[in-house]
């Protein structure tokens, strides 16, 4: 594994635009935000949707619109199970990388399918500028970042590792990054009943994050 931040630096956050939404304000019980990105996958997610209901937590599910498109059942599977979901661009598209236009028409084009007024920009990579168009006008975004990030899609891991990227930094607050997808299914499958039941001893509650 390369070495990389886990837990989203301060001066990181100091640097980026106010919008940025990295972890939730304190709630009346201790809660944690678990977030799953670039799903939905029939098999993966359900194993998620699966692993939440043992433990009545809630999440968020970043997802990517292609994915919802081609598993539409799947996706409508994570609302009806009281889930939130968000907007992850509809090809996963590096904000850094992609003309400004055609990554705004990308996102739009994933709102066609992805109800919601949620948004994280894939990679976490997003431009000042992008950020001031996407939290602007009649709808604005609300675009989300994380707390911790599992690195569930780095093969060069264990699972244990996973377990404890997370587990060792966690606190009331925390928005976590996992993935329903194929590249961190060998680890996310381990690390994920693991932090469950984590929250559950430490009597934190998870819930999903709201639309704005």
């Amino acid at each position: 594994m390369k070495w990389r931040w886990v837990k989203a630096p301060a001066l990181v956050k100091w640097f980026m635009p106010r919008q940025l939404v990295w972890d939730m304000p304190q709630a009346v019980q201790p809660t944690i935000y678990l977030t799953f990105d670039d799903g939905p996958h029939p098999e993966i997610t359900k194993f998620v949707l699966d692993a939440l209901q043992q433990y009545n937590a809630k999440a968020t599910f970043f997802c990517i619109g292609k994915n919802v498109v081609n598993h539409f059942d799947t996706y409508k599977s994570i609302l009806a199970a009281g889930h939130t979901t968000g907007n992850h661009t509809y090809n996963h598209l590096n904000g850094l990388k992609t003309e400004n236009d055609k990554y705004y028409r990308n996102i739009d084009d994933a709102g066609g399918v992805i109800r919601s007024t949620l948004f994280r920009p894939p990679y976490g990579m997003i431009t000042p500028t992008q950020v001031r168009h996407l939290t602007k006008g009649k709808r604005p975004w609300k675009i989300v970042m994380w707390d911790i990030i599992s690195y569930d899609f780095d093969s060069s891991i264990t699972p244990e590792q996973c377990t404890q990227n997370v587990l060792r930094l966690l606190h009331p607050g925390s928005i976590v990054v996992f993935h329903d997808s194929e590249k961190a299914w060998d680890r996310m499958k381990i690390a994920l009943p693991k932090v469950l039941e984590y929250c559950k001893q430490q009597g934190w509650a998870l819930q999903s994050i709201q639309q704005s």
